[in-house]
């Protein structure tokens, strides 16, 4: 018993060694860094810069199509809960369409599933966009939403052009990203083998653009955005492993 305890401490030191960059980077902005029970992962909590709290998690995949570790942000934007649009990376994208197609017609179901991922489902049932600011990012990505109108709005100005960025290094070819907004907030995740200190803080940038992009989304809109909605559940596992104790669902 005493040597189990002596192997884990060692090993939750060892990766606080690891990982104190990004620690400290999370200090600097007032945020609190705290390790899985384990030591393969940790999570921040930040105050977000001021547009609503910032929870950066990077462990263990929830989704079955990301094989790996991955980091996950969720961002309370308080926005209406309606407003959904999503981003993702278009091999992904491509791979995510053939399995609902396979699923749903093979078997002849005439529905999606409500326990089928939200980025699975929102291929299906929402219109994508077809004005962008970037012709790199639209090479790149593919933007949908509740309606066709929203999802250009969200991509034709600062997310466009910080996506063709994104895309040079950030998020290369084929490598799984999704990011959407849902329940008010917005959310990312992405395959990140190794947390690393440079590519957290990227994309922390990243979705602060895409944050106070749909913020403008909501102002734009105003009252006239009766949009319709999908029962989803954004940030829960679905058909992968369970997180680990640090990183429970926090959405409700």
């Amino acid at each position: 018993m005493v040597i189990k305890q002596v192997k884990h401490w060692m090993k939750l030191r060892a990766s606080a060694a690891l990982w104190k960059p990004i620690a400290d980077w999370a200090g600097s902005r007032g945020g609190e860094f705290k390790l899985t029970d384990e030591g393969e992962g940790f999570a921040i909590d930040d105050p977000g810069q001021g547009l609503g709290a910032l929870r950066i998690e990077w462990g263990q995949p929830q989704r079955e199509y990301i094989t790996g570790p991955e980091l996950r942000l969720r961002w309370e934007l308080k926005l209406p809960a309606d407003l959904q649009v999503m981003l993702i990376e278009r091999h992904l994208m491509d791979a995510l369409e053939r399995i609902v197609f396979e699923a749903y017609t093979d078997t002849l179901q005439t529905r999606v599933d409500t326990d089928t991922p939200e980025e699975m489902r929102w291929l299906v049932m929402f219109s994508k966009a077809e004005q962008w600011k970037s012709r790199v990012a639209r090479s790149r990505f593919s933007a949908s939403g509740v309606t066709q109108q929203l999802a250009s709005l969200w991509v034709g100005g600062a997310l466009g052009e910080a996506l063709a960025v994104a895309s040079q290094e950030l998020v290369p070819a084929a490598h799984p990203f999704v990011m959407l907004t849902q329940r008010g907030n917005l959310y990312l995740r992405t395959l990140m083998p190794e947390a690393q200190l440079e590519p957290i803080r990227q994309f922390a940038q990243l979705a602060e653009v895409a944050a106070r992009e749909a913020q403008q989304l909501q102002l734009r809109m105003g009252d006239a955005g009766a949009w319709p909605t999908t029962s989803s559940m954004a940030w829960n596992p679905s058909g992968a492993a369970n997180p680990p104790s640090v990183l429970p669902d926090q959405t409700s």
